[in-house]
């Protein structure tokens, strides 16, 4: 199963911020959207960072309320890791457990083509091993 089916399921809808904007924001954004990360890009779709309620609440610890007013660039993971639409379930998730995160942006000819995050990683391989157990239950029922 690869990233490309992921997203043909869920949907590529990617909710983006500039780097220009504010962490307050963001955080308005992430709460509208009910979500737990966003993507910041360039004016044409290029990825520039990443910024996760982690990256949020670590920029408030180190410099308090006040960095609400802060500009994105300045709390965003700029080394973006990312994954192609062809990259299979297996792939992302030892990237995502490797690397410790949840949201992975999808590039595709150099622009934001769409995002996964764990969830769906785990709920297509789930679904994959249970259409495995029912195959083997219908071989075993008419062996």
């Amino acid at each position: 199963m690869t990233v490309k089916a992921i997203l043909e399921e869920k949907g590529r809808n990617v909710v983006t911020l500039t780097s220009a904007e504010t962490l307050e924001s963001a955080v308005k954004t992430l709460a509208q959207y009910k979500i737990g990360a966003l993507v910041v890009t360039s004016g044409n779709g290029r990825i520039e960072g990443i910024l996760s309620e982690r990256d949020i609440v670590r920029v408030i610890a180190e410099h308090g309320a006040a960095a609400l007013k802060k500009p994105l660039s300045t709390a965003m993971t700029a080394k973006v890791k990312t994954c192609s639409e062809s990259a299979t379930v297996n792939e992302v998730m030892e990237i995502m457990t490797r690397s410790r995160f949840r949201h992975l942006p999808v590039e595709k000819n150099g622009v934001l083509a769409g995002i996964i995050s764990i969830g769906d990683v785990v709920k297509r391989r789930i679904q994959d091993i249970e259409k495995e157990a029912e195959e083997i239950k219908q071989y075993i029922a008419t062996v």
